[in-house]
């Protein structure tokens, strides 16, 4: 075998004997199941309601439907996935040096980047599976207990909420590895992989809000394009975070009614027929959502592996 498929399993195997990953899996199921158990009681009130043009989407509404008792499935992985990568990648490398392994698997013919792409790929790698097996196990459910044949653009919606969510956890994962590089203590490493993400969920729309405030006039004395381009300044600012490009782009393809995801003036809204879009025109919605989680992820990677390279791993 070639060594880069040995060091990806060893990740592998490591991570699945560990009971740092077996609580994850089990927390992460329950969440599945406490939503899907909580949607599936209230999919009678969501398909009676005339209103809504989602309402033919009945594995969608599994996903997005709630009686607020709980948060639906994407929701609950806005707050879950940072913890799934912080969890798999804070000790990435230091658990490995401070324990003596990394000399003396330097020491084999293998390259630095190897090793440093199998610390990715093998966390990704259970990830999505379980993400996988989930979804699956979701659409068995639900064809089982309702005999509802599930449409083609359901499936690809969903398929697109999966990789959207292991891109999100992707990111966090090389933020996590990152820092497993630059510190040396582990639990550094995991304090501040989790400070970041306290920040971006808790702290960040807080900080936004008042320095919006500090220089936004009163809306009363403004006119609706001016009100309508501070709001649009907000979000714009909002998306730096994350947790917002998530939030906006699963939010926008497991409702295949929405249509904006700012502000809109009347005139804009007239003539507009209320009617689910199409898959294309919902990822053209939320391409730079998608492009901004991706290139985030990738300048983590990239940062962990600049710092890798330089590094002297024998001291």
């Amino acid at each position: 075998m070639a060594p880069i498929n040995v060091l990806i399993n060893k990740e592998v195997a490591a991570h699945i004997r560990s009971w740092r990953f077996i609580v994850l899996i089990v927390l992460v199921v329950l969440t599945f199941v406490a939503s899907l158990y909580v949607s599936s009681g209230n999919l009678r009130s969501a398909f009676g309601n005339p209103q809504d043009p989602d309402k033919s989407f009945l594995y969608l509404k599994l996903l997005t439907t709630t009686d607020n008792s709980i948060p639906p499935f994407h929701v609950f992985l806005n707050f879950l996935a940072p913890l799934l990568g912080i969890a798999l990648g804070f000790d990435a490398v230091n658990a490995e040096q401070n324990g003596g392994t990394l000399t003396r698997l330097m020491a084999q013919p293998i390259y630095r980047d190897n090793l440093l792409f199998a610390k990715f790929a093998g966390p990704m790698i259970l990830v999505s599976t379980l993400f996988t097996s989930l979804v699956l196990l979701m659409l068995g459910g639900g064809l089982i207990s309702t005999g509802v044949r599930i449409e083609p653009q359901e499936v690809i919606r969903i398929a697109g909420f999966v990789v959207i969510s292991l891109i999100y956890v992707g990111f966090w994962l090389s933020l996590s590895i990152f820092l497993s590089i630059k510190f040396r203590q582990s639990a550094t490493s995991a304090l501040t992989a989790i400070g970041i993400w306290l920040f971006f969920t808790v702290f960040f729309p807080i900080v936004i809000n008042l320095i919006v405030r500090s220089f936004l006039p009163n809306p009363n004395y403004i006119s609706e394009q001016e009100f309508l381009k501070y709001n649009e300044l907000i979000l714009n600012m909002l998306r730096l975070s994350p947790s917002q490009l998530y939030t906006d782009a699963t939010t926008t393809l497991l409702s295949p009614s929405v249509r904006s995801l700012g502000p809109i003036t009347m005139e804009q809204m007239i003539g507009a027929i209320p009617a689910p879009l199409s898959f294309r025109d919902s990822l053209m919605i939320v391409w730079p959502q998608v492009s901004g989680l991706t290139a985030a992820t990738v300048v983590c990677f990239a940062l962990s592996y600049f710092v890798f390279m330089r590094r002297e791993v024998r001291s």
